[in-house]
């Protein structure tokens, strides 16, 4: 059973930096991405990216201070989350996708493997 690994989650004050962390031991994928989901409100993904590179996505609430990227070699995606707001404070999942696709869907239905998820706050 693939397993995804988080990490890098935590407390920090408004205007912070945290990085989270993707492993994905022995795997490869087509797409990986950070969905996020705060309390009473849906499932959004914040950013993905392609496996092979060549394409990223982010959600216009993040656009300039979160940035994703791969490091092939270790099968690990990371979101470097910079600038940090209260409104970013939710539960983080790494998702993955498997297969062949011609976009990076926002949908997490879309996606065949989930993280266990990890806690970000970002106090005022």
């Amino acid at each position: 059973q693939v397993q995804l690994v988080e990490s890098g989650g935590g407390l920090v004050q408004a205007g912070g930096s945290l990085r989270l962390s993707c492993a994905a031991p022995g795997r490869t994928f087509s797409i990986m991405g950070w969905f996020r989901q705060a309390p009473e409100k849906e499932r959004e993904l914040v950013a993905a990216i392609r496996w092979s590179g060549g394409g990223t996505y982010y959600a216009d609430s993040v656009k300039g201070r979160f940035t994703i990227s791969m490091d092939n070699a270790k099968n690990t995606m990371y979101l470097q989350m910079n600038s940090l707001k209260p409104e970013d404070t939710a539960v983080y999942y790494c998702a993955a996708l498997s297969g062949a696709v011609y976009y990076i869907p926002g949908d997490g239905s879309k996606y065949n493997y989930w993280g266990q998820g990890t806690q970000v706050t970002v106090s005022s």
